[in-house]
């Protein structure tokens, strides 16, 4: 229990350091938020777990299928909220993100694999 809630402390403090950071800079949060840190942070999660290599091999892969699917985000929502503000652009960015997920599953499967 005590590693549990030490999984969820330091995650939230990375997390609530970024949005600080943020605050203070659009760019250094920006380039924070885009190092894979709660990835990271994961991988030494499922590590000190006593996590497979395997394991962690196959959770980095799974990573890697969700990256591109999502990296349209990227590009829509700064465009959609400065002409529609934040919570069409928000709403907008997960319907498209769900929607690009599902097209590429089923390109993925068409190579074997499914990643849903």
């Amino acid at each position: 229990m005590a590693f549990f809630l030490t999984k969820i402390l330091v995650s939230a403090l990375v997390i609530a350091v970024v949005t600080e950071v943020a605050k203070l800079s659009d760019k250094w949060g920006g380039l924070i938020a885009a190092l894979p840190t709660m990835t990271f942070l994961i991988l030494l999660w499922l590590h000190f777990e006593g996590a497979s290599d395997e394991k962690i091999a196959r959770h980095v892969g799974f990573t890697m299928y969700f990256v591109l699917p999502t990296l349209p985000l990227f590009f829509a929502l700064p465009f959609i909220i400065n002409k529609f503000g934040f919570w069409p652009a928000f709403t907008a960015s997960i319907l498209l993100t769900a929607l690009l997920v599902y097209l590429f599953n089923l390109v993925y499967e068409r190579y074997g694999v499914s990643i849903l």
